[in-house]
């Protein structure tokens, strides 16, 4: 279950690792990729490259935001400073937030890491689904990309949409 396309895009207002506190409305670009991952997770790890990737191409265009809402108690590897570290190590050209509440990762209604969201020039969620069709290897399928061209476009989405996989999101314990 993830949310219903065409809602609007829930409000945020989160920390990033460049020491910066994001909000919702800090992003102008006309497609906003908001991607939900963390440190820990082989296949979250072995998106981050293509992200990379994702943000240069379509810099200017589509902004991407990273977003990590896993419980650090339990998970350090997904702790702000090991963010902070990654970050860096990686030299990401988007933010890295931290979603310490998992407040954003529950209005998306966020099931795994990573789990991409497609929201349009009007902020109404357009893609939910893989970013593409391997974790590991050489892609065929583009489905994010092909998403945020969609969006660029002002056009629906045009092919069979695919649910991410991914490590589950590690929610803190009520």
């Amino acid at each position: 279950m993830t949310l219903a396309l065409g809602s609007p895009l829930p409000h945020f207002s989160l920390p990033g690792v460049d020491g910066r506190t994001w909000s919702s409305t800090d992003f102008r670009e006309p497609v906003l990729v908001l991607v939900v991952t963390c440190n820990h997770c082989p296949v979250a790890v072995a998106y981050e490259d293509r992200l990379v990737a994702l943000a240069r191409a379509y810099e200017g265009r589509a902004a991407i935001v990273a977003i990590n809402p896993n419980d650090a108690t339990t998970h350090p590897d997904d702790s702000f400073d090991e963010m902070k570290a990654r970050a860096s190590a990686k030299a990401f050209p988007f933010p890295y937030l931290r979603d310490e509440s998992q407040a954003l990762a529950h209005a998306l209604c966020a099931g795994c890491t990573p789990d991409p969201f497609v929201f349009d020039a009007e902020r109404k969620l357009v893609y939910a689904g893989r970013i593409d069709d391997t974790q590991r290897g050489t892609p065929t399928s583009h489905d994010l990309a092909r998403a945020i061209d969609c969006a660029l476009a002002g056009k629906p989405i045009d092919f069979a949409v695919k649910p991410a996989m991914g490590c589950s999101i590690k929610w803190q314990a009520p």
